[in-house]
This record gives structure tokens, sequence and C-alpha cells, in this order.
């Protein structure tokens, strides 16, 4: 009995403590967010939201918003919500301005209401106030309000605050896809935004133009050197839509680069390379992407090396980074394979990389081979041949086929693996090694002997024919079946008996051994391996004609596929014994038909050189080029054309004029030193300056790049016009100053006389103090 009343007082006690310590800690938000998510009562919430206690109306935003988060339909309360819009808290304004955003297109009329609070908020002392305000007002999505949003973004893309001016930047698009007739409207203020000298607010400026007029490539003529320089400041998604934006422009306004080195490059073209190229170290993956696109696309070749180290670096960082590094990489070496090539023990095939990673891999090592590691990229194909992705054993065996192919010194290795792989247990690797068997046997028999490779261990491609007859039976791939039915069927014709065969004339002995097998199992056959299997009767028939033991078995196929349910199989027999009427008439159950009867000749001609220059039956693997995407496009990763990809425009041999891009940062100051000389110049004469007049104090240092010039020493003001005075003077009486000796009278003049000469002095006086300029 004291056992369980002390269990039971210790239950209660915990309890409440419990409850106490939950209703202390309850401002201070250390409650589990879990209890958010549990049932609530929507009546207590409505108490709640009409509370006069922030706490109560902050815990109701907050259960409000974890429901809106597991897809409940809370528009019921919008009408309690909107009434706190003006609340003084700003954790429970943030959350009114995110119901608002939900589930102000399910009550527009509310939202109306709430429109002269926001107008109100953006003048509010605090910018994140002010950027809440804006965004909630342009995500409201009622096109009536259309106007007063772009005055609202007018007004904050003026704001002192550059996060506010961001803000705005990022409302455009939402405006513009509210009501494109606002397009007008936007384009000023986009130009405003666009001439911020503030980095925070450039990169959202950048992603409003490529959303609202992507095309208006000369507003950015003013803007684009500060661009340029202003590029390592903005953010670093900023920079990627910048660098985007500025190669788009490269290539529509800059000429094309004709040279490889960097004096043959438009200036405007080198300043956006060497702006773009300290981004290299950045440490987001899409920023040295970006910047890769950069140099790729509108540098010389001779630049590409700068990107080689920046790509090896980020396949480390994920998987999915490596997944698009790859693809980068695929596209580039399909073009330049020597950049890479070194480097080809960084994309060896890893165990645990993702199907696609593989794939990549091997499409990159086949780009890469040269004649200095072709043995060891072509014992990777064959290790990758083992994989259990049976995707990766078919792109591993047409690497090996087109290794072979295009390198021939490797063609008996290549066919020494294929036949070891026929053994195999696996289906998918017998069918796929005798699917490029096939392509490499057709390669070798067209091909005249004398450009191929002597060696005594080459295997004859008839004996590999030979080899893959006798194990039609192992072959259960109905494709790879249908291969070597063909394989046997165009190349079973033989000059002489071979010896020891016991064969029909002409026809290699293992030739009808193997119409003989298949026509057991023809009924159980797919369409494709009956068809072959019909085609092979006919050549062997048209081989020798006059065997009996082929013309009964023909007969026997013939009257199989004469009655199958494949209507392909039976217009493919008629076909065929239309063509043999001339050979063999009885194979027509139905009698002598009427028509063309074709001679033995002309029936060979068109059953084997029908088809015999076709090659390539899947042997070659996947390579990346730029018809299936640009770098920096969804389409280069997924190998097909994606809907929105930004495709770069083609260059201009001869860009625009320079000039249109010249700003007052450009152009070159003229000084007022200059100005006033050649002013000076142009009203008194050059003959009469002897040196130019600065506005500088006598003891100063004159500017150091006029002084020491051809023009004279430097004097002050002062001076030049007593210089000016005395030339003047000199001047009056060069009569006088000719004679060596010159006498000075005093004439004695009456009181008219002196005040003549004392006007003359006043005037004298008011000419000296005139500016000679005037």
């Amino acid at each position: 009995m004291a056992l369980n009343a002390l269990s039971e007082n210790a239950s209660r006690l915990g309890m409440r403590l419990q409850e106490s310590f939950e209703e202390h800690t309850r401002d201070l938000n250390l409650r589990g967010s879990a209890s958010l998510f549990d049932a609530p009562d929507l009546k207590n919430i409505r108490k709640q939201l009409d509370s006069t206690s922030d706490r109560e109306k902050l815990d109701a935003m907050k259960r409000l918003i974890a429901l809106i988060s597991k897809n409940r339909n809370l528009s019921e309360y919008f009408a309690q919500v909107v009434k706190n819009v003006a609340s003084q808290n700003l954790e429970i304004r943030k959350l009114v301005y995110i119901y608002l955003l939900r589930y102000s297109s399910f009550e527009p009329d509310l939202a109306l209401l709430s429109i002269n609070s926001f107008q109100k908020d953006l003048t509010d002392p605090s910018p994140l106030i002010r950027a809440m305000a804006l965004r909630v007002l342009t995500g409201i999505g009622v096109p009536m309000i259309g106007s007063i949003v772009v005055l609202a973004i007018k007004k904050c893309a003026a704001d002192t605050s550059p996060y506010v001016r961001k803000a705005a930047a990022l409302a455009i698009p939402k405006c513009y896809e509210l009501d494109q007739s606002h397009l007008p409207a936007l384009l000023p203020i986009l130009t405003t935004l666009l001439r911020d000298r503030s980095p925070l607010s450039i990169g959202s400026a950048t992603v409003a133009f490529q959303a609202v007029c992507p095309t208006r490539l000369d507003l950015l003529h003013q803007q684009y050197r500060r661009l340029c320089r202003i590029l390592v400041d903005v953010d670093e998604w900023g920079q990627v839509e910048l660098m985007e934006l500025l190669t788009r422009y490269a290539r529509t306004m800059l000429p094309r680069p004709s040279g490889e080195e960097e004096e043959e490059m438009d200036k405007d073209l080198q300043l956006l390379l060497t702006s773009s190229e300290p981004l290299f170290q950045s440490r987001n993956p899409a920023v040295v992407l970006a910047v890769v696109r950069v140099v790729y696309y509108l540098a010389p070749p001779s630049h590409l090396p700068k990107i080689l180290h920046p790509l090896l670096r980020l396949p480390h960082i994920s998987p999915a980074v490596e997944r698009v590094v790859l693809s980068y990489v695929l596209l580039i070496s399909s073009s330049h394979p020597a950049l890479f090539a070194p480097y080809y023990t960084r994309f060896l095939v890893r165990t645990d990389d993702i199907r696609q990673v593989k794939q990549d891999k091997i499409s990159l090592l086949l780009n890469l081979i040269t004649s200095d590691n072709l043995q060891a990229i072509l014992r990777e194909f064959i290790d990758c041949a083992e994989d259990v992705d049976e995707q990766i054993v078919m792109a591993a065996l047409r690497a090996i086929g087109r290794c072979a192919r295009l390198h021939p010194e490797c063609m008996q290795q290549c066919l020494t693996a294929l036949m070891t792989m026929i053994k195999s247990g696996h289906d998918v690797v017998v069918s796929n090694a005798v699917l490029v068997l096939k392509s490499l046997v057709q390669t070798q028999l067209q091909v005249p002997s004398s450009s191929l490779i002597p060696s005594s261990s080459t295997q004859p491609p008839l004996a590999i024919i030979s080899h893959l007859a006798r194990r039609i039976d192992d072959i259960r791939h109905s494709q790879a079946r249908a291969c070597v039915l063909w394989l046997v069927g165009q190349y079973s014709e033989m000059d002489t008996k071979e010896p020891g065969g016991g064969g029909l004339e002409g026809i290699a002995d293992w030739a009808p051994d193997v119409l003989r097998k298949t026509a057991k199992t023809f009924s159980n056959e797919t369409t494709e391996v009956k068809l072959q299997i019909c085609t092979l009767a006919a050549k062997l028939l048209v081989l020798s004609p006059t065997s009996q033991p082929l013309r009964l078995l023909s007969r026997y196929v013939f009257s199989l596929a004469r009655y199958d349910a494949n209507y392909d199989v039976r217009d493919r027999t008629r076909m065929l014994v239309s063509l043999l009427a001339g050979l063999a008439p009885t194979l027509d159950e139905d009698g002598e038909r009427g028509g063309v009867v074709l001679r033995r000749e002309q029936v060979r001609r068109v059953l084997f050189e029908g088809k015999a220059g076709i090659i390539e039956n899947g042997g070659g693997a996947l390579i990346a080029d730029e018809d299936h995407g640009m770098i920096g496009s969804m389409g280069v990763i997924t190998g097909r054309d994606m809907r929105g990809d930004r495709h770069l425009p083609f260059w201009l041999e001869q860009g625009i004029a320079s000039s249109l891009r010249d700003t007052e940062e450009d152009i070159p100051v003229v000084s007022f030193t200059a100005l006033s000389s050649a002013q000076a110049q142009r009203s008194l004469g050059s003959s009469q300056i002897t040196s130019p007049a600065v506005l500088t104090p006598t003891e100063g240092t004159p500017p150091g790049g006029i002084r020491g010039g051809s023009k004279g020493p430097w004097t002050d003001l002062d001076k030049f016009y007593e210089d000016d005075d005395s030339e003047e003077d000199g001047s009056e009486n060069s009569d006088e100053e000719q004679d060596d000796n010159v006498e000075h009278e005093d004439e004695e003049e009456d009181g008219d006389g002196e005040e003549d000469d004392e006007d003359e002095e006043e005037e004298e006086e008011e000419r000296k103090g005139e500016d000679p300029r005037t």
C-alpha cells in the first residue's frame, strides 16, 4: 500500500512539473514542434486568433502553418487571419503574410481589404517589413490591383535599402506574369535596378530581366562594363544568372574572336573573360560551371586549358554534382579529346556509381582513347562487362566494339574477349556479344584484306561465324539468334568444298545444319527469328539450287511460314517463293503464277546485296554532342531536347560599335587647365602666348603630365598678365626700341592735359584688370 501511494504521488509530481515547465517555457519557444502537427481544436484556434495576447495569436498561426504544410484546406480562417495583418509582433506578421500568399486567390475580396495595410507597411522604418509587404502585395495575384503593384514596385526600386530593392526586382516577374500589359511601365524600373551600385540587388535584377525582356539586350549597352566589373561581388546564384546574360550579350553584340592571341580579342570581350576567371575558385559548383560555359563559348581555343582543373575538382563534391560535371566533360571532350586524355584515370568506373554515371564514364573513356591508354581503357571495358546491371553490360560491350573499329590494332584482342563472353551463362552478355561480333565481322569482311594489320594470331571472320553457327542452340536471345542467322546466310558461300567437310558444293558445311536446327523450332521462335529463317532458306537454295535436301528443307520451312499467325512472316514467305519461282517451281503449293520469272543471278543480287552496306547494329556507344544540348542546359544531361532550355544565339562576325557601351566613367577627363589654355590661344593667338596659364599657387607643383613640355616654363596668373602687358607696350614702341639712344623729354602740360592723363591711366588700369580670354 505504501509503495502504491508513493508511486502515485511521484507520477502526480512529475505531471505537475511537466505542466509548470511547459507553461514557463512557452514564451521561450522551447516546446517541441511535433505538438504543432497534432489534431488541434479548430474552435480554440479561432479564439486564439481573436485573442488580445500575442502569445495566443502566435501559437494559433504556427498551428495553421503546420496544418498548411500537411495540405489541409484552412481558407475558412481567412477573415480572422487578415485582422492580424497590422500586428506589431514581427513573428505574427510573418506568418500572416505566409498564410495570405497561400489563400489570397481563394478570397480575393477579403485580400483586397488588406492592401491598405500593405501599402502602409511600404513606409515602415524596418527594411524587412517593407520587403515583406511588397512580396505579399505582388503575390496576391489579383489582376485588378496591377497598377497599385506597379507603383509599389517603383517606390521600392528607389528605396535606400538594397534588400528592399532586391525584393522589388523579384516582384517585377510576378507583376509581369499577372498582367503583361504593364511591361512599358516595368521596363524603366528594371533599367533603374540594373544601374544599381549595390551587388545585392544586381542578381535579382538579372533574373527579372531574363523573365521579362530577355531579348532587349540593347538596354545593357551602358551597363555592360560595370556589370562585368561588379560580377565578383554579386551573390552566388546571381553570378550564375548574370554570366548567362552577359554571355548572350557578348555573342549578340560583340565581334567574334578571330585569333588565338588576347591582343586580337575585343576589349569588352576580354573584360568579361578577365572578370569571370576569378570565379573558378568559387565554392558553389553552379558558379564554376557557369564560368566554364563562358570560357567554352566565348574564349578562343587557347583558353580552354583554364577550365580543366576546375572541372576535375568538382566531381568529388557529391554524386549529383558528378552527374552534371560528367555531362559537361562529355560534351567538351567530343570536340577537344586531348584536353582530358592525360587524366583518364579520374573517370574510371566505380562500383558505387549510379547507372547514368557509369554510362557517361564509358562514353567519356571512348572519347579519351589514345595509343598510350588504349590497353588500360580496353581492360576497363572488359571489366565493366561483368557488371550486374544489364544496361552497363550493353554499354561496355558496345564500347569494346567501337574500340576495335577506331583502333584496328586491337581488333584481335576485342574479338577474343567477345568470343569468351559468348560462353557466359548470362543471356544479356551472350546476346550483346553476338550483336557486337556481327558488326565487327561485317566490318572485317567489307574492308580490303590489304588494309588489315597482319597478325599470326588473327582469327578469320569466317571462323568466327562458324563458331557462332555451331553455338546456335546456346544463344537464346531473339535478336542475337537473328544476327547469327543473318551472318550464316550472308557469308555461307564458299568457292570450294571445305576439306573433310562433307557439305554441299559451294556452301559451308555448317550452314545447312543451322537451317535444320532452326526448322525444328520454327513454331516456337519469335517473329524476328522466323523472318531470318525464311531468308536463310532462300539464300541457301540460291547458292545450291540443285541440292534435293535443301529443296525439301526449304519447302518445309515455307509451308510452316505460309500459315503463320504473323502477317509479316506470311508476306515475307510469299515474296521469297515468288523470287525463287524460276529456280524451284515446286515451292509454290498453289501452282504456277503469272508474272516475271527472275534468273539465278538476279535473285542472288536481291537477296545478298540488299543490305550489305549496313555495318552498325547497336555496336556503337552514345557520345554527347552539341545536337543533344548546350552546356548549362538540361538537354546536355538528359540527352534530349527540353522545354525551357536557353540556347545561346549565334556569333556575329562584327558586333555593334564599341562607343555605345561608353559611359561617363570610360570617357577621358579633360583637365580645366588644358581647356583654359585652349580658349586663351583661340582668343589671343598662339604667337602671343609664351606659357600656359594655370590656376595654381606659385609655390605649388604643376601637373606632371604637362610640365617639362615644349610650351615653356609654368607661371602664375599674375606673371602671365604682366608678360602680356609688356608685350603690348613693346609692340606700340617698336620704333623707339630700334634706336639705341632714346631720350625722354618732359613736357609741361596745363590742367586740362593732366586730367586727360589721369583718365588714360584709369582706362589703362581697367584694361589691365580685364581677362584677356573675354
